[in-house]
Parts: structure tokens; sequence; C-alpha cells
């Protein structure tokens, strides 16, 4: 097996590796897809995320491409309609907190904020640029991971920890944990610049 350089997380699997080299700490700022990775990260907590990512298609067609309006109008039917899918996970807690987020993301539009200005602020509008050597280096929280995560729950979100959130930070560009020998990290630190 040829060693690529890649960060090993993403292995040997197609999906994984195309997420890894081409959406994985990538700076993202539409708030849609923000919403959409927040929401998906969430569902990945006790889980392994290419199980997620395998979802990814019938999570977007089961909550009507992640439309926070549509889904904020989410009644116990509906929800009784999600918890029979067996494209996505099954968990009561976990559909009802898309409804949730999405309910708190029209908050802030409510408010005239920005959902993307609000998160990137966390990490002062730019990508945290890591060096990594080894993953065993990489944390699993961070201070900006810990204070985004208290802002989310203030603001009404649920299954936003710490650590789902750093994970959410990576994959969104706002920290860049690619290690240093993988292609992927010039690549992101260009994009972060």
């Amino acid at each position: 097996m040829t060693d690529t350089g890649r960060c090993p997380w993403c292995g040997t699997d197609p999906l994984y590796v195309h997420y890894h080299d081409t959406v994985w700490g990538r700076p993202e700022y539409d708030e849609l897809a923000l919403f959409e990775k927040l929401c998906l990260d969430g569902q990945q907590a006790g889980l392994s995320w290419i199980t997620i990512l395998r979802k990814q298609g019938s999570y977007r067609e089961a909550y009507d491409g992640f439309d926070p309006e549509r889904i904020a109008r989410y009644d116990d039917a509906k929800v009784a309609e999600l918890l029979a899918n067996p494209g996505i996970i099954r968990n009561r807690l976990k559909v009802r907190s898309i409804i949730k987020n999405a309910r708190g993301f029209l908050e802030f539009r409510e408010k005239g904020e920005s959902f993307s200005d609000f998160l990137w602020s966390f990490v002062d509008g730019a990508p945290i640029q890591n060096a990594w050597e080894h993953f065993d280096e990489v944390p699993v929280t961070t201070p900006e991971s810990e204070a985004m995560s208290r802002a989310l729950k203030r603001a009404g979100f649920t299954f936003v920890g710490p650590t789902i959130v750093y994970a959410f930070m990576q994959a969104t560009g706002m920290v860049n944990d690619h290690l240093v020998r993988c292609p992927q990290h010039q690549r992101c630190l260009a994009l972060g610049n």
C-alpha cells in the first residue's frame, strides 16, 4: 500500500477519501451549508462520521434539503415519519435536535444576525492554521470549541457539545487540522489566507 501522506483517519474508503480531499478543512462560509453540517455533526454523537457521511443524501431528502424554515414547522406526525425512516439515525433526541437547531438558526435571522458571522467569530473570522505532525497531537476540544458550544446552547441548539463543535470546526475549515505531511494541509492553508 502506497503512503499518500493523507491524514490517517480517512483510511481507504473512497467516500471518506473524497470527503477528506474535497470538504474537510476547507473554509465554508455559507450559512445554510454551515447549518446542515452542524446538524449532521450532532447526528454523529456516539457513532463514526463515516456512518453519517453514508447517510448524508438520505438526511438531505428526509429534512427537506436542510431548509430551516421547513424544518422549524415539523410537527409530531413528521417526527414519527422521520423516526420510521431507515435512511437516517432513528433516535428521537437526534431527530428533535435538528428541529430545535432550525428554530435557533431562524432566531439569528429574525434578529438580523448572520449565522455564519456568529460561528466564524469564535476564530476571529479566519481559519486557525495548525501544524500537527501526528494525529494523536490533534485535540478533541479547544477553548474556541468550548466557547462556541456554550453560545450555541444558549441560542437553543442541541447536540452541540465541545467535541461535536470541534469536529464541526475542523470540517468547515475554521480549523486546519490536516497533518503537515498531508497534501490537503497546504491547499487548506492557501484557502484560509
